[in-house]
């Protein structure tokens, strides 16, 4: 197993499918953390706010773990959104008829590391 270099937070079991809060998730990932949460804020989706939530909840546990640090001095290293349960209720329809609904749910792990000397 792999160590994690950096500051990990996860949020698990939310309410939105891992298909529409991918593609907000790749607009951060790789971006210095002040920037990549103003994109978040000013982004009309649900998963932006779902993203933005675990990642200053990321940032919050490296300025704790390491005094030295500042915001400024963060970026979004990795960023995983993956495949919760499913929840599945029945949808009654015509003639006595019923369908499945499936609500998903996803798991979103924000990793922010420190940017090295050389890059700043």
């Amino acid at each position: 197993m792999a160590k994690i270099t950096g500051y990990p937070a996860t949020a698990k079991y939310l309410m939105g499918s891992p298909s529409k809060i991918r593609p907000v998730a790749d607009l951060v990932r790789n971006k210095p953390y002040t920037e990549a949460v103003a994109i978040l804020e000013h982004m009309p989706q649900k998963g932006a706010a779902l993203i933005k939530k675990v990642m200053v909840s990321a940032a919050s546990n490296a300025l704790n773990k390491n005094k030295k640090l500042g915001e400024d001095m963060l970026y979004v290293k990795e960023v995983q959104v993956n495949d919760g349960p499913r929840m599945r209720r029945v949808w009654f329809r015509a003639r006595g008829r019923a369908d499945m609904l499936v609500k998903q749910m996803c798991h979103i792990s924000v990793v922010v590391d420190e940017i090295a000397r050389s890059e700043a």
